[in-house]
This record gives C-alpha cells, sequence and structure tokens, in this order.
C-alpha cells in the first residue's frame, strides 16, 4: 500500500502566522491543516491517518500549548510536537522538550529551522508507525498459537532448553521440540534469536506478556 501524504497540524490563534506558514509549508509541497483552538484541534486526532506532526503556539486562549501537549500525552496520542512562542523562557522550553518535544521555536523563527524540525517530527511519526504496524503484525501470529505454544514461547526465548522447558511444565522434551517447532514456524522465525527480537517487540519476556496474563 502507498502511505498517505504526511500532514503537519498547525495550532495558532494569531491568523497571520497561521497565514505565514500556509504559504511557507506550500511552497515545499507539504500537506497542511491549520485551526485557531484547542477544541478544534482535538476533533480532528482521531482521524489522523498518516505521518503527521504538529507545530503550536505556546500561548493559546483557554489552554496552554504545554498543557496541550499533556493532555495528548495522558490521551496516548504520541504526536510529535514542535512549539513555537513569542514569549518563551528557558524553564518553559526545558519542560516541553522533556516532555518529547521535537523542538522549540522562538518567534520571529527562521523559515529553514522550523522545516527543518518538521521534517525530523515526520520521521519520527513515520518511524513510530511503522514499528506500531510490524508489532501488529506479531500480534496477529500470536494469536495463531494454541494455548500450549504460548506457554511454551515465554520460557524459549528466555534461554531454556527442550529440557528444560519440558520440566516445567510437566511434558516430554519430543513434546516440546514439536511445540517449539510449531511456534517458530507460526511466528517467522527462523532462529531462536530472531524469535527473541519479536517477543521483545511484543513486550515478551521469560513470564509471558508484560502487563498480561494473556
Amino acid at each position: 500500500m502507498t502511505e498517505r501524504a504526511s500532514t503537519v497540524l498547525v495550532l495558532d490563534d494569531d491568523v497571520s502566522i497561521r497565514n505565514t506558514l500556509r504559504v511557507l509549508l506550500r511552497s515545499v509541497g507539504l500537506n497542511a491543516e491549520f485551526f485557531d483552538s484547542p477544541f478544534e484541534f482535538m476533533q480532528e486526532v482521531p482521524r489522523l491517518d498518516a505521518p503527521s506532526c504538529l507545530v503550536l503556539d505556546v500561548r493559546l486562549p483557554g489552554k496552554s500549548g504545554l498543557d496541550l501537549q499533556r493532555e495528548l500525552t495522558e490521551k496516548g496520542i504520541p504526536l510529535p510536537i514542535i512549539f513555537l512562542t513569542a514569549h518563551g523562557d528557558i524553564p518553559m522550553a526545558v519542560r516541553a522538550m522533556k516532555a518529547g518535544a521535537v523542538e522549540f521555536l522562538t518567534k520571529p523563527f527562521r523559515d529553514q529551522d522550523l522545516l527543518d524540525a518538521i521534517q525530523v517530527a515526520l520521521e519520527r511519526d513515520r518511524d513510530r508507525r511503522e514499528r506500531q504496524a510490524k508489532v501488529a503484525i506479531l500480534l496477529g501470529r500470536l494469536q495463531s498459537l494454541t494455548p500450549r505454544e504460548r506457554e511454551v514461547l515465554p520460557l524459549v526465548v528466555s534461554g531454556m532448553l527442550n529440557k528444560q522447558v519440558a520440566a516445567e511444565i510437566g511434558t516430554t522434551e519430543a513434546t516440546i521440540k514439536v511445540h517449539r517447532s510449531q511456534l517458530m514456524k507460526k511466528m517467522g522465525a527462523k532462529s531462536v534469536p530472531e524469535l527473541v527480537r519479536m517477543a521483545d517487540k511484543m513486550g515478551i519476556d521469560g513470564v509471558g506478556i508484560k502487563g498480561s496474563n494473556w
């Protein structure tokens, strides 16, 4: 499938800034959507289905950009953010960057500085989406395992030998060899190290999926 075009979201209540950024982003062929309030912006977020980033003013009516950053984090929306401000200070910038912001630019900013930050942010979101897609494929394969194969999987990735796994779950070594072969095949792993890497991506350790009794 062809990836949908990346989108730059701009949230700034200053119409002159929005117009300036509209011209700038259009000049380099970037898709962009513009918002003048956090409420309007939050209506759009659930529909994002392509690599995106947010160019965000720090000072907004009713809710600051930093508050919106925290809200997005709390809602589990890892949207890369580039802050713009005419009234920034070092503590504000540090707070934003510690919370994961890509950049913190002071108005007036250099066009190239903003464009560079946008490219970094879009690449970060693209990488995140690719990782999520790969994990989704692995989780789909995980669902194809039998209950016994799911029991064997974390023991195998923990480094146990077949005879150790057999002793752990109370069966024969020959049976474990069959389960191990089947789960490797279903997971698409050509070696145990590859299976270990898959398990790590899914959050599986030696006792199962972290945070789940699966």
